[in-house]
Order: C-alpha cells, then structure tokens, then sequence
C-alpha cells in the first residue's frame, strides 16, 4: 500500500480593510492594512525554516503580498485558481447586507448572482487540489477565506458546501495531510 507524506500549509492573507469591515472580498483587489502587513511578518516567523516542494498564490494583491512578506513570493507560481470566490452582485457587500436580500444565504450554499457558484468553485477546486496532488513533496498556498475552506473541503472528498464548518482568521495557517492514505487536516487555522 502506497504511503502519502505530502504536507500542504493554506496560508490565508493579512488583513484588509475590507477584511476589517467583514464585506465580501472576491476580485476587488486591495491591498494589505498595515495591521495585515504586521499578520504577514508573523508568518514569516512562523514558516521560517519551511521548506517547500512548491509555492502557489493567487494573483490577487493581498496573497502576493502575504507571500513576499513571508518569504515566497519569488518562488510561487501564479495560479488563477486561487482567486477568491467572486461575489458577482455581492462584492463588497456585508453578509447583514446580503441577508436583507436573501435571509438563509450563505456562500456555501448559494453562491452569488452573477459571480460563481458553488459548482464553478468545486470544480476549481478540484483541478486545485490535482495540481497540489501532483507535486512529490510539501506545498505553501497564499489566498484567501473562502475558497481556501472550499479547497480544504475538497482535499477531504466533500461537497463545497462544507467549507461552511471551517473558519479561518486573517494570516492564518492551516495544514492538510494525510493520515496513512486518508486526506486529513493536520492543523486548522493557527494564527499569532
């Protein structure tokens, strides 16, 4: 039987304003606040020593950021699928905002009016979580909120909608695994 070793570190960018004010982030592309800068350092104390097989991140500002700031960035590929969940309608928006529209919306379950919906990011996702699979080694991932959850959910072979159980905080870490050939997380949502 076939061991699995891999390690994979989701690290969820610093802080924003927009973070700060808890509106929905997807494409709007913001920079760190200077609270999300000194986040990132502890990152960099935290992975210090690390070493990675490969490093993705989103193209958006506050992952590339996070990642420059912890270290990574002139290694990292790129990746589009690592773009947060577009909120289409709801970008900007808070989710008391929202549920004044729509009073049981959740991204989890409903997705957003014209942005993605909750099959567009599975099967992001998954093409995520085969790209992750094919590396022979430990991989970093700088990106954001929700679609890390939605990527952790898939790394467990579930639907989308259970990244709703996975809270993360700003410049945290979380670690997916295996336990023998089981995917497993490892460690949820550490942060300074």
């Amino acid at each position: 039987m076939k061991t699995f070793h891999q390690r994979v570190y989701l690290i969820r960018h610093g802080e924003t304003e927009w973070t700060r004010l808890k509106k929905h982030t997807g494409l709007t592309d913001i920079p760190l606040t200077d609270e999300g800068r000194e986040q990132a350092r502890w990152l960099t104390r935290t992975l210090e020593g690390k070493q990675f097989k490969k490093v993705f991140c989103s193209p958006l500002q506050r992952a590339k950021e996070t990642c420059e700031i912890a270290g990574f960035l002139q290694e990292a590929v790129i990746d589009e699928d690592l773009c947060e969940w577009d909120y289409g309608n709801y970008e900007g928006k808070t989710t008391t905002e929202i549920r004044e529209l729509d009073p049981k919306w959740t991204i989890f379950s409903k997705g957003a009016p014209n942005g993605e919906s909750v099959g567009d990011i599975s099967t992001r996702t998954m093409r995520m979580v085969s790209k992750i699979r094919d590396v022979p080694g430990d991989v970093a991932v700088f990106s954001s909120g929700h679609i890390s959850r939605a990527l952790a959910a898939r790394w467990l072979n579930l639907p989308v909608s259970e990244g709703k159980h996975l809270l993360l905080a700003t410049a945290s870490v979380s670690i997916l695994g295996y336990e023998r050939e089981e995917p497993v997380i490892v460690l949820w949502n550490q942060t300074q």
